[in-house]
């Protein structure tokens, strides 16, 4: 069971073992949302089903869970999705993208609020995959047929937490904030899709990207952990709560974390996009 990265090598080793597994595509351009079929059709790893971040991980309907601009869908409604698929509790999930991790972390994240732990990254995403000769689809897929297989719902392995929750806790010493944007952004010099520029008071800006070496591989165990342990400066790890504009881009952090040995962190899905639209919060710039 792999659980927090997976291997080119070792994702060819799953698809000849026999056991059963699923991979999903998670690439997206936030900008562009629609360019996420495009890219889909254009090259995808063999038999790889399409997780959409507006589609399929997020929703603005009455089954989301919290605000911003990509609010999580209820666990009952995700659920139902992964089963139609036919995805199933005893399989293992690997999810990938073609954009440094930034958008299939959501989906890892998910599975485990689920309560399925045997979902992993690919490391490398789609461009390792390529360059290793891994076998590709191309085309606009057909169109599935809905399967009538169950997921169930197990207890959550991963924590999130509500602007409610977090907003009265700013400023103490049992909440840590991380957030994932870039720096240009996180000091409010620049903002191209929220209508408020900065972040929250007291945060400290660890931008997701920087979880990667230039091959586009996570960072070792070892790197990440000074890196990290850097950044808090003596704050418990597990006090971190992790965001960044919309809950997307802030998973590479939590997954950065847990790869580095320093526990299971929380996640604030709404991030600064639900944030900075709730009347009467601080923000803060520089």
């Amino acid at each position: 069971m792999y659980t927090t990265l997976i291997s080119v090598q070792q994702l060819k080793d799953l698809q000849t073992s026999g056991k059963p597994f699923m991979v999903f595509d998670c690439s997206c351009d936030l900008m562009k949302p629609e360019m996420a079929d495009t890219m889909f059709a254009t090259a995808r790893i063999q038999g790889a089903h399409q997780a959409h971040l507006d589609r399929n991980l997020s929703t603005h309907d009455s089954t989301a869970v919290n605000g911003g601009r990509h609010p999580l869908p209820g666990r009952e409604a995700v659920a139902a999705w992964l089963g139609s698929l036919g995805f199933q509790n005893h399989m293992q999930a690997v999810v990938y993208d073609r954009n440094g991790a930034n958008y299939c972390g959501r989906l890892w994240w998910m599975l485990k609020w689920l309560g399925h732990d045997a979902v992993a990254v690919l490391n490398g995403g789609l461009q390792a995959w390529e360059a290793s000769g891994g076998a590709l689809d191309t085309g606009t897929p057909a169109r599935l047929t809905p399967s009538e297989s169950r997921f169930e719902l197990n207890s959550a392995l991963r924590e999130w937490v509500s602007t409610a929750q977090l907003a009265p806790q700013v400023g103490h010493p049992n909440v840590s904030l991380i957030d994932a944007r870039g720096a240009a952004r996180f000091r409010g010099e620049m903002e191209p899709l929220d209508p408020v520029a900065g972040h929250i008071p007291g945060a400290l800006n660890r931008p997701f990207a920087e979880n990667l070496n230039a091959d586009g591989m996570f960072k070792s165990a070892e790197v990440l952990r000074a890196e990290f342990e850097n950044l808090l400066a003596g704050r418990d790890p597990a006090t971190v709560v992790h965001h960044c504009g919309s809950g997307v881009s802030a998973v590479p952090n939590i997954l950065a974390m847990e790869l580095a040995g320093l526990g299971v962190t929380r996640l604030y899905p709404g991030s600064w996009s639900e944030w900075c639209n709730t009347p009467g919060l601080p923000c803060a710039k520089g």
